[in-house]
């Protein structure tokens, strides 16, 4: 036997001192460095676009909307993932070992599925705003204002706190019963609340946001063919921008369903079958970190693609939100 091989025939535990603890399994080579690279990039990528949505909403005070509210929970909840779940996740794949202790055990969990309860929530509250918004324009300030806006973000994280704490305490995850060694941190979730969770927290968002982007891409279609016709014999530049207005609506709209069907369905299908995924360590965790992902999208669709953000991170990355005046600045260009 040569020295390699008995180096890899030796035993390694995440605490050597205590006799308790659990072997670790490092994870080394090529292939598994250029995965940790990316993923600390993805990583990194998610928690500067997120912190410079929620800079951006928070700072401009033209930016103090119901709806950019919404997207600033949004960013929030995905900041989050970003800053303490990806990481933490990283951490897991490199060692086998946990080393936060048993209080980081506890939380850990707790945080990871309240930051993807709270962007679910956040993007359902989205699509309800902007139903209401293009059913009823008229109406809309008058029924959606900043202050009933931040009640009904506090009620959704509320309600997705709560339902987290359920969902861990009936997983018997805060006894910790089922920890084997000093040194491991495992969740094992009943089948019976898998179904739940299917249920409850994706069934229904998912039929919520087809059917509210599917009304809202027909009123926006019908729009656009009311501007047509008042434009007949018009202009054929402004025919042009309300084909163009249309065509964005719908890749718009399309990018959103796709992302959040994409990210989510392999999820929760490896999830009803858990016990021949789970089995497959780097397959469940291509998936769970595709879930991950929506977070790192969420920015890119609900605040990238807006002008008034573009105009944000200018004036961020030019240091001219340390002027005085820099909270009143028009984010708003006109254009003609």
């Amino acid at each position: 036997m040569n020295i390699t091989e008995h180096q890899e025939n030796i035993v390694q535990y995440c605490f050597p001192d205590n006799n308790s603890s659990c072997r670790k399994e490092v994870r080394t080579g090529p292939a598994y460095i250029f995965l940790y690279i990316v993923l600390s990039f993805i990583s990194v990528c998610t928690v500067v676009l997120n912190l410079l949505v929620i800079i951006s909403i928070s700072h401009f005070k033209q930016l103090h909307t119901p709806t950019n509210l919404l997207i600033l929970s949004l960013a929030v909840a995905d900041l989050l993932v970003g800053l303490i779940v990806m990481p933490v996740n990283i951490m897991q794949l490199i060692d086998s070992c946990w080393y936060l202790g048993k209080l980081g055990c506890y939380i850990y969990p707790v945080i990871n599925f309240l930051a993807l309860s709270a962007s679910l929530c956040s993007l359902i509250f989205i699509a309800v705003d902007r139903y209401i918004a293009v059913s009823d324009p008229l109406l809309y300030s008058t029924r959606i204002s900043v202050c009933k806006m931040s009640v009904l973000i506090t009620v959704g994280w509320s309600f997705s706190l709560l339902y987290v704490f359920m969902y861990l305490y009936f997983n018997d995850h805060f006894h910790q019963s089922h920890i084997r060694c000093y040194g491991e941190c495992v969740l094992f979730i009943k089948y019976s609340w898998v179904i739940a969770d299917l249920v409850l927290f994706f069934v229904p968002p998912c039929s919520i946001m087809l059917i509210l982007y599917s009304i809202i891409f027909k009123i926006a279609r019908h729009q656009a063919k009311a501007v047509r016709a008042v434009n007949i014999g018009g202009s054929k530049k402004r025919e042009k921008l309300s084909k163009s207005s249309e065509t964005k609506a719908a890749k718009t709209l399309g990018i959103v369903i796709f992302v959040y069907l994409t990210c989510w369905i392999p999820f929760y299908l490896s999830s009803l079958m858990d016990e021949n995924v789970a089995s497959m360590y780097l397959v469940w965790n291509i998936i769970m970190w595709l879930m991950y992902m929506n977070s790192s999208v969420n920015p890119l669709i609900y605040a990238i693609f807006y002008s008034w953000f573009r105009e944000s991170v200018k004036c961020i990355l030019n240091c001219r939100i340390f002027e005085s005046s820099s909270s009143r600045f028009n984010l708003f260009q006109e254009r003609f």
